[in-house]
């Protein structure tokens, strides 16, 4: 019988990303993500390839007044972790909440992919 390896290296990468997200510390969060990192809309819509691009996408986000990701629940196997995550987003139509599931896949201790899916805003109710 082989024993299943332990995830907790790989989480505890992606709940320092979380961490740093919720802060909008965009150096702490940088600090969890490979050079190289891809970032996909579920299941293959690039949104961001490379630090740079992950960076600018998020500096814009950390400007929201009600940003806040709630981790609802965390799995993992090896280096895949998944999260199901409840957003507070400020929304052109106002404040609101999105289902959120991500995926992350984590090498040499750093975020290398993720792939993020999300379901309908919910306005008026973070």
């Amino acid at each position: 019988m082989v024993a299943p390896q332990d995830g907790s290296a790989a989480e505890a990468v992606v709940a320092a990303q979380l961490e740093a997200y919720n802060r909008r510390d965009i150096e702490a969060f940088m600090a969890c993500w490979h050079e190289d990192a891809v970032y996909f809309a579920h299941p293959d819509t690039l949104l961001a390839r490379g630090a740079a691009e992950i960076r600018a996408r998020h500096l814009d986000r950390f400007r929201e007044s009600a940003l806040h990701g709630r981790l609802i629940a965390r799995l993992s196997v090896g280096d895949l972790v998944v999260d199901r995550e409840i957003v507070t987003r400020n929304f052109p139509d106002g404040i609101g909440a999105i289902d959120m599931i991500a995926i992350y896949q984590v090498e040499s201790g750093r975020i290398a992919r993720a792939w993020f899916k999300m379901g309908t805003p919910r306005i008026g109710s973070p």
